[in-house]
């Protein structure tokens, strides 16, 4: 028989879901169901929460604690560039292999980088910027218009200055 669960405790669940759309009940269910949640119920919640994000996969952190689930977003460093970039929301069962070549600022991957700082594994900011140069290089986009590894030779000469924190 399978061990009885304290209802009172908190149950963290980490699930991928398209921002803004109700995800699919039967991938919620063998997840939350054990817990005693409604998958329906809660993929609105999702829905909901990841309204901002539409169109983008996400992932969403669900915190669990006396039957109740509270949504919270933990965005990647690609869906932060990819939503820097500005770009309309896309149907993603009509259009495939989408590639995004937009611009963005040196301003605007510090922002992300100050936003990532917390689950990089660079002892400084300006680690953390190249690694999402990096991020923005495996995306496609451009950074002050120029392809982003020659902004990470350019941080590294000195050419660009990078806050400390």
């Amino acid at each position: 028989m399978p061990p009885k669960f304290d209802p009172n405790a908190i149950h963290i669940v980490y699930l991928r879901a398209t921002g803004g759309e109700v995800g699919a009940t039967s991938s919620l269910a063998p997840k939350i169901g054990p817990l005693g949640l409604s998958p329906k119920k809660v993929g609105d919640d999702i829905a909901k929460a990841t309204g901002d994000w539409k169109g983008l996969r996400i992932t969403v952190k669900l915190v669990i604690q006396n039957r109740q689930a509270k949504v919270e977003v933990v965005p990647s460093a690609s869906s932060l560039v990819i939503k820097a970039l500005k770009e309309p929301p896309r149907d993603r069962k009509k259009q495939k292999n989408i590639v995004h070549s937009g611009n963005v600022t040196l301003d605007q991957v510090i922002d992300i980088a100050r936003i990532m700082r917390p689950r990089s594994m660079a002892r400084h900011l300006s680690g953390t910027v190249k690694e999402i140069l990096g991020t923005c290089q495996s995306v496609g986009c451009t950074v002050e218009g120029c392809p982003p590894h020659d902004v990470i030779e350019g941080i590294n000469d000195g050419e660009y200055e990078i806050p400390e924190e």
